[in-house]
């Protein structure tokens, strides 16, 4: 193998920007890390190249261990989106910068020179300077740099992307050519999908630091095993289904089961993916040749050369929930992208209003990963809490749960016996503490949606901040052993952040059997901020609804903590939920204010602490 990361793990301060991530890239092969800004795949290609140190885990070029060396001695040819180039010298002058570097002789260093230039297409140019040539040809002299020291490896950090589209396409393919001519092994980081796919014998996807799924781009395209990865190659569309024998149901509708897809969850449900181009579009439903899903409303039009893009809105099918694309917050109709050829639109015109059937050619499934839960327990009375309301929420919502014993083992088979059977699955931790940092440790290794610890209102909130920093799981502080969370106060404000309270509230909720009260406190009764916070509240009843949870809506004008004290104080409630503080710039996430203020203010109920995903677009890093 040319490169194998093993467990490679960084952090900048407390955040986790690559989690233990494990790679093998074969010799010859061309392999693009793909992701978003901020999923960590720049700093992957840092380390390799040593241009940043990693905190743990081994790196490999060619079986040598180069985790603790430095850059000079890997052998790497690194080409950077600014193409790098020295302004004050010619092209052949940057080609043979590191062969002088490195003492290698003159006569030697023009051969390699002219080899160079001849192998990335700039015959005639050596003599130029970058100011004299175009985006396009300084990126090759980039390139002929790097391979001009004939690199174990070749690493380019998004080499195409201050490049236009016409110019990008030309590149790819010499770039491609090139690579597989001199056989070295290429890791390409990008955010673009197209590039990707163009030049990929492999794709690894990143998300967040970790590398979630790495395979083919066929495979990954027609095949993904995540339900973030299904989503975020393309455009699919992903409704939660349900199985029935032999068959996946999608409300009334019916499809065969295929062969892939036998690793279910134990309820049966399952995520149904389908591609806008499995899609098939008629008048009427007698016309269509596959099983109808419904008749919808095209809402949107769009035209990219080959295909016709459209968007349907579909009505809402009982029992059956979207994933993607997400349902605007507040609606229950379901959303669908398809695409067809010139040829099929021509044939069956569509405008914006109009209705149309939509049939499903194909699809693929996933299986649906539910919930999963850490509970955490010390052997002391306050941890019963955790155990019993643990136990019961997991086999409520058929959770996946991981029971982690801080200190020894024969306390940590006491909570297993106690929290019962009825889970989808139970995994028993032990860990020395401390607690917070035991934690952090699990999370670490095996993410989970939900940590459950026992709690009391008096202890403060600064237990719950360590646990909050150590991941990006929700928080649930159980204050009553034998609780069953019927009655539910979620308290959100108007904004992106309250409908990420909405949205978990009512996925765990659903399974309960639970009712709500959504709350919403203003502090001044003026007609903009009435209409902003009935409407926001007007779309969270919807979309608790659209779980099945029964709820009622009360706003409230006056100081917000005031008045959810109040409310609090007024209802028979045995949860309150609340949405946690944005991270500072420091990605730390500070409990002062407000959640303080309610807490030491609030009877001995359970509290679930939501964390948005929105500060993930404020501060991000690559």
């Amino acid at each position: 193998m040319s490169i194998v990361l093993k467990n490679v793990t960084k952090r900048y301060d407390q955040q986790i920007v690559v989690h233990n991530v494990s790679l093998e890239i074969a010799d010859g092969e061309f392999f693009v890390l793909l992701g978003s800004s901020g999923s960590g795949k720049t700093t992957v290609l840092n380390m390799i190249a040593g241009l940043t140190s990693a905190d743990r885990g081994q790196i490999q070029l060619h079986s040598r261990d180069v985790t603790n060396l430095p850059t000079q001695k890997r052998n790497v040819g690194f080409v950077f989106q600014n193409y790098a180039l020295f302004e004050y010298m010619t092209v052949a002058e940057n080609i043979e910068f590191g062969l002088s570097v490195r003492k290698v002789s003159r006569k030697a260093r023009q051969l390699k020179r002219d080899e160079m230039l001849e192998l990335v297409g700039l015959v005639g140019l050596g003599d130029r300077t970058p100011h004299q040539l175009s985006g396009g040809q300084q990126q090759r002299v980039a390139l002929a740099r790097a391979l001009a020291l004939e690199p174990d490896v070749l690493l380019l950090d998004e080499p195409l992307g201050a490049l236009d589209a016409k110019i990008r396409g030309d590149l790819r393919r010499s770039l491609k050519a090139i690579q597989r001519q001199l056989g070295v092994a290429a890791i390409l980081v990008t955010h673009d999908q197209e590039e990707a796919f163009d030049l990929a014998d492999r794709i690894g996807v990143m998300s967040y630091g970790r590398l979630v799924e790495v395979g083919s781009p066929r495979d990954l395209y027609h095949h993904p095993q995540t339900e973030f990865v299904a989503s975020f190659l393309g455009t699919a569309n992903i409704l939660l289904g349900q199985t029935q024998g032999n068959q996946i149901r999608i409300g009334p509708h019916k499809f065969d089961l295929s062969t892939e897809a036998a690793r279910f969850s134990g309820d049966g449900r399952v995520q149904v993916v389908f591609r806008p181009e499995d899609l098939l579009l008629a008048r009427g439903k007698a016309a269509l040749d596959c099983t109808p899903l419904g008749e919808g409303v095209v809402t949107n039009l769009g035209f990219n050369g080959p295909n016709e893009r459209i968007r349907l809105e579909l009505p809402a099918i009982p029992g059956v929930r979207a994933i993607a694309p997400t349902v605007p917050f507040g609606k229950q109709n379901i959303v669908i992208e398809a695409s067809r050829s010139t040829d099929h639109a021509a044939a069956l015109p569509l405008s914006v209003g109009e209705k149309a059937w939509v049939g499903i050619q194909r699809l693929h499934t996933l299986s649906h990963p539910g919930l999963s839960f850490l509970v955490v327990t010390d052997g002391s009375l306050r941890s019963q809490s955790a155990i019993s309301l643990g136990g019961y929420l997991a086999r409520m919502a058929h959770a996946r749960i991981i029971l982690l014993g801080i200190g020894d083992d024969e306390q940590l088979q006491d909570a297993r016996k106690q929290i019962g059977s009825g889970m989808a699955s139970v995994e028993l931790h032990t860990d020395g503490g401390p607690a917070h940092f035991a934690i952090a440790r699990s999370v670490e290794k095996n993410p989970v949606d939900l940590v459950i610890v026992g709690w009391r209102p008096l202890e403060g909130l600064g237990f719950a901040e360590q646990i909050l920093q150590s991941g990006d799981h929700h928080l649930l502080l159980a204050a009553h052993p034998g609780t069953r969370l019927e009655n539910a106060l979620v308290c959100a404000s108007s904004g992106e952040p309250g409908k990420d309270d909405v949205m978990f509230a009512g996925r765990l909720l659903r399974h309960l059997g639970a009712q709500a009260t959504l709350l919403t406190a203003i502090e001044n009764n003026n007609d903009r901020q009435s209409r902003l916070a009935e409407s926001f509240m007007d779309g969270g009843k919807h979309s608790l609804e659209m779980f099945g949870v029964p709820t009622q809506n009360k706003l409230r004008i006056g100081e917000p903590e005031v008045e959810i004290v109040k409310e609090m104080r007024s209802g028979k409630y045995d949860l309150m939920v609340l949405g946690t503080p944005l991270p500072n710039r420091d990605g730390r996430i500070s409990m002062t204010g407000l959640v303080n203020s309610v807490i030491k203010n609030t009877d001995n109920c359970s509290l679930l602490l939501v964390r948005s995903h929105y500060h993930k677009n404020q501060f991000t890093l690559n």
